[in-house]
């Protein structure tokens, strides 16, 4: 534990120093977006100012040097001396960057774009981050042939990027909302302590997860509303990525765990769990322009930040009300391996109970701050 934490607060004070010599480099190439004035209805009233973006790369930076540290851990050591995943993560992580940082500047296709997010996930995937079996209570162990786990776990990554990709609109949203997910599925994966099918090859899961954490907390200190710079689709996919691959490394682990809760003994449902608000926003994204008949690749205003933007509230509070409906979700998967029955279901209530109430108390009708590229945003965007 003491190990990870470390890890994670290099990965956040180095994310934290390079980020602001990443905006001096994008304001000179010119890679800026910027804000408009927004009223709840929706009606664009004026330009407001201009941000760097690219803040991906601060990201980037943080993970390579936090898991070249983790590399000298003791603790990290048999990882990287018996697997494989370090180096997946790593050759992902610079094609997903590259792609982001190619679309951050000139903004791709759409398709083009995907075709890089699946080149990303191919490498981690052949590299060595693959679902090849998971646990079921009652069944056990269900293995998957190579021609079924490899298509599945390039699939499971590319939607998680996608995820994280469409939830970034808000100054601060999508890496508090990582933060939050990367902290529950950490807590959940050290309290469940699966036993691997192959138990003398650790998993990467908690530590892409404390990394992934400080990241991101280091990135919010630049992001949080106004935002000094944008983290990109550089930064938005990368967590996506990250994410994903905790997940898939976690669940390929998982021979029989030992936490007694429902959750416990169904570690498929934990990577989906603690990003439930990222999967939600898609999903409904994806119906709705279906069902209005719209491509589902061009981008509209019915997100779930939009919503609580035009619903009255403030930049800042609509921030804070997903991050509570995440913290929510958060609980909802890692309680149990804390709390009685009874206590968990009461705890939850509550914490529910709280959520609701921040989502419809405190709106202002006054001109909100977005971006104007979220008018326009791709899938994958």
């Amino acid at each position: 534990m003491i190990a990870h934490l470390a890890v994670a607060l290099v990965a956040a004070v180095v994310t934290a120093v390079v980020t602001p010599f990443v905006a001096r480099l994008a304001g000179r190439i010119g890679a800026l977006d910027h804000t408009v004035e927004v009223s709840p209805a929706g009606r664009v009233q004026r330009r407001a100012r201009r941000v760097p973006t690219l803040g991906g790369l601060g990201m980037a930076a943080g993970f390579v040097v936090s898991l070249g540290v983790a590399s000298m851990v003791p603790a990290f050591v048999p990882l990287f001396a018996s697997s494989s995943e370090p180096l997946a993560l790593v050759v992902g992580v610079v094609i997903i960057v590259i792609v982001g940082v190619v679309d951050d500047l000139v903004s791709l296709p759409p398709a083009i774009k995907l075709a890089g997010q699946i080149v990303a996930a191919l490498a981690v995937v052949v590299l060595g981050i693959q679902l090849v079996h998971f646990w079921m209570p009652g069944i056990e162990i269900i293995a998957l042939s190579a021609d079924l786990g490899f298509p599945l776990t390039i699939i499971a990554l590319v939607a998680m990027i996608n995820a994280m990709n469409l939830i970034d609109g808000l100054d601060g949203l999508a890496a508090g909302v990582a933060a939050i997910a990367a902290a529950a599925f950490f807590v959940f994966t050290v309290r469940s302590q699966p036993a691997g099918i192959v138990a003398t090859v650790p998993t990467s899961a908690t530590l892409v997860a404390s990394i992934v954490v400080g990241i991101s907390l280091g990135f919010l200190v630049h992001n949080w509303h106004p935002a000094r710079i944008f983290m990109g689709d550089t930064g938005s996919m990368l967590l996506g990525l990250l994410l994903g691959s905790a997940g898939i490394a976690y669940v390929g682990r998982t021979a029989a765990p030992t936490a007694v809760d429902f959750y416990g003994t169904i570690p498929l449902l934990v990577p989906v769990l603690v990003l439930a608000v990222p999967f939600l926003d898609t999903f409904f994204a994806v119906v709705r322009r279906v069902l209005t008949g719209r491509p589902v690749a061009v981008g509209d205003r019915g997100h779930l930040h939009h919503l609580l933007l035009s619903s009255g509230h403030s930049h800042r509070r609509a921030v804070g009300v997903l991050y509570l409906w995440s913290g929510v979700v958060a609980f909802a998967s890692t309680g149990p391996t804390f709390l009685q029955r009874d206590q968990f279901l009461i705890a939850l209530g509550a914490a529910i109970a709280v959520a609701a109430t921040a989502t419809i108390v405190g709106r202002r009708r006054r001109p909100l701050s977005v971006r104007p590229s979220d008018e326009a945003q791709d899938l994958e965007d």
